[in-house]
């Protein structure tokens, strides 16, 4: 892993001579995208900074019972009056679009976890072999000596257990099991993070599992277990792309399966691939995003493409 101490330095400078900062979360926010936002907010304005939570997606239901932070549209702020904009995960869904609208003298933070991140800024912190956004973010604090406190371990912990999979994905390392011991020592608590992000299902989000896993085929050549959902789905399902998530890691432990891909209808005729495997099973998803535009781990990868889902006599095609 990586030794940060240059760059976290120069992110502790950054901090110490801003008076308002803007984070920013990406596109369709997840548990790793919204914990780094929330804790970094809450430790910047324990020390004093202003501080704005910038997405074009509003913040996902299932935190609202964990916070009461809410997410700013970035058309609706004033970008010429930061001093500093961080992006805290999966940039290149979002951050990197308005990196141009900032003013010259607005210094620009990445903190990431995605190994093909490509967008520039003054501060590039990514390290590809840690769990999460949040470990990294968690590191940073303990360079600081800052203060956790509860709500902040409670964030960094939601985009731990997130990206790991509530520990079972191999990304699950042992500095993971430390810096999650010592955040429970703060406060952080797992079943109560759980009951609300992956336990505490709506009856519109389960219809829609129980209708991606009744379209589900398994290619018996190479392993793929593969679903599709449309828009009509969701709708008939009276659910929300939120509701997605999870399918590709559940469809991935199917015995049997190398690897799965879920496809998913969006607005403006978008469709997301969410591509998962695990270590054992020997396959690299991310040169599956590759080949579509996409990115991403190697075990939890993705990308979006352009058309409409139709079902043949043979499968599906996208047209």
């Amino acid at each position: 892993m990586k030794n940060f101490e240059k760059e976290f330095n120069t992110l502790s400078y950054i901090i110490k001579n801003s008076k308002k900062i803007l984070l920013f979360a990406h596109s369709g926010p997840d548990g790793d995208t919204a914990g780094s936002v929330l804790a970094f907010k809450e430790y910047l304005e324990m020390i004093g900074k202003e501080t704005d939570i910038a997405c074009v997606d509003p913040l996902p239901l299932f935190l609202e019972t964990l916070t009461q932070q809410t997410f700013e549209i970035p058309e609706h702020l004033d970008l010429k009056k930061y001093d500093a904009a961080i992006g805290c995960d999966s940039v290149e869904r979002g951050f990197q679009n308005i990196l141009p609208q900032l003013p010259e003298k607005t210094a620009t933070v990445i903190i990431d976890h995605h190994p093909d991140i490509t967008t520039p800024a003054d501060v590039v912190i990514i390290d590809a072999k840690r769990s999460s956004t949040c470990e990294i973010i968690y590191e940073y604090l303990i360079n600081q000596n800052a203060h956790i406190s509860k709500s902040i371990a409670t964030y960094l912990m939601i985009g731990i257990l997130s990206d790991t999979g509530n520990f079972q994905h191999a990304n699950t390392s042992s500095r993971v099991m430390e810096i999650s011991s010592d955040l429970m020592k703060k406060g952080a608590s797992v079943s109560k993070i759980i009951e609300a992000t992956f336990a505490n299902k709506k009856l519109s989000t389960l219809k829609l599992w129980g209708r991606a896993f009744e379209k589900a085929k398994i290619n018996p050549i190479n392993g793929l277990i593969t679903t599709v959902l449309t828009k009509e789905d969701i709708e008939e399902c009276s659910a929300s792309t939120e509701d997605i998530g999870q399918v590709a890691s559940i469809l991935n432990t199917v015995p049997g399966t190398k690897f799965s891909l879920v496809l998913s209808e969006r607005d403006n005729g978008t469709i997301k691939g969410s591509l998962r495997s695990e270590e054992y099973k020997g396959v690299d998803v991310s040169e599956i995003a590759h080949l579509f535009g996409g990115g991403g781990h190697k075990l939890a990868s993705g990308f979006e493409i352009h058309g409409k889902i139709i079902e043949t006599p043979t499968g599906w095609e996208i047209v």
